[in-house]
Parts: structure tokens; sequence; C-alpha cells
């Protein structure tokens, strides 16, 4: 067993069994079709706190994150954690996520912390706005403290959503934007949970006219935003 984790997650990871017990049983779960139904298909919107915005110098701080299950975003089915940081960000940076440096001294353990976030996710895909700054920071992350890359399906909905709204793409390119188009209400800018949940409520809205479109499933809006992509580059 212990040489299957080596050989599946790298030899730079150091977990006891019963953590490595949680990590096998996260890898042997079922991967979530594509194809499936958007109303079908249980979705996790996720956003970051980090240490600045240097993709190559900044780290993971916090993950916030909510489902979104049957079209609706499940309360009850959420996930907060502060990741223990052995130093605390700037006092700039603190201002910005309002994470103090005492929470993140005696935050949750890294280890601890990322199983329980892969434990909450499964395998069901992720959505977030602007993807590669979140997918960067949970995937050094993981592979600093558990050892392996994180392979996931991530929908972008800074393509997804000017893709489904061409007519309003050239105005609007903020998530703040977009929120305040729709009327979108975020009381806690900054943190994880607050921009996951108002993230989530602009993906059910784009859902919802997508399907107007008769694009109902994750594979679809992966089209979308792939094609809003190739539109992006060439402007």
């Amino acid at each position: 067993m212990l040489n299957w984790l080596r050989y599946f997650f790298g030899s730079g990871f150091s977990l006891t069994p019963e953590q490595s017990s949680r990590l096998a049983a996260w890898h042997a779960l079922p991967k979530v079709t594509l194809n499936g139904k958007l109303d079908a298909t249980r979705f996790v919107v996720v956003d970051v706190e980090s240490s600045g915005l240097n993709l190559a110098r900044d780290h993971l701080i916090a993950i916030g994150a909510v489902a979104v299950k049957d079209g609706k975003i499940d309360m009850a089915d959420s996930f907060e954690v502060v990741l223990q940081q052995a130093e605390s960000s700037s006092h700039e940076n603190i201002l910005i996520h309002g994470i103090g440096g005492s929470a993140q001294r005696n935050g949750v353990p890294p280890v601890e912390a990322l199983i329980g976030f892969l434990e909450y996710l499964q395998k069901s895909p992720l959505v977030a706005f602007h993807v590669t700054f979140d997918q960067t920071m949970i995937r050094r992350a993981i592979k600093q403290f558990l050892g392996f890359r994180l392979q996931h399906d991530w929908l972008d909905l800074a393509y997804v959503v000017p893709g489904l709204f061409p007519e309003l793409s050239k105005e609007y390119r903020l998530l703040d934007q977009w929120q305040d188009h729709f009327g979108i209400q975020n009381f806690s800018r900054h943190n994880a949970v607050a921009d996951a949940i108002s993230t989530a409520q602009l993906f059910m809205l784009a859902a919802r006219h997508a399907r107007k479109k008769r694009i109902d499933s994750f594979h679809g809006l992966l089209h979308v935003e792939k094609a809003q992509r190739w539109v992006s580059w060439q402007t």
C-alpha cells in the first residue's frame, strides 16, 4: 500500500497512515461525467485568499467553497478553512482579507486542511472567476503538502459569462462589474466563503441563461469558455 502511494503521490509527502487512507479513498472516487445535465450535477464554487497576488511567490492562506446542487446554492454544503502559516502575511495583506496573524498561525495544519478540502470537493467540477489564480494556489499547496499534482475539471466564469452575454462583454470584464450589473451583492468582499457564494450566484445566473441557448451540461459550458478564450486572444 505504501509503495503504491509513493508511486501515485511521489516521495516528498509526509502523511499519517490515517491521512494516507483518506487520501487514497478520495482518489478512488469515481470521476463525474461532464455531459450530465447542469441541475443534476454538483458543482463546487471556490475562492481563495492568499499572501498576495504574485503567482510565483505568494501562497495559499484560506479556501472558501459552496456547492451548487439541483440548480440551487446549498448553504449546508459549504467549506471554509484557514491553513496554518509559519509566519503571518504582511499587514497590508491582512487588511485585504481580514485573516489576522493569530488566525493564520493557529489555522488548521496544511495537510489536514487540504485533505479536508478534497473530501469536501469529492470529484465535483470546480467553478471560479479567473480560474488561474485559485487553481495555481490550490495546486501548489497540494503539491507541496500532499505530494501530488491535482488534476481536476475547472470552469472559468471570467470567460463563460461574457461568452453567454456577448453584447455586454466589452463593457463588463471584472467580477464586481458583472455582479453589479446583475444585482448580486457581496456583503463581505475578500472573505473566501462570501466571495464563493456571490460567485455561485453568478454561476447560477449563467447556467439559467445557458439553458435558454440549449446548453445544459458542464461540457457545453466548457465549449463556451474555450470559444470565448479564443475571442479574447483575438482582441
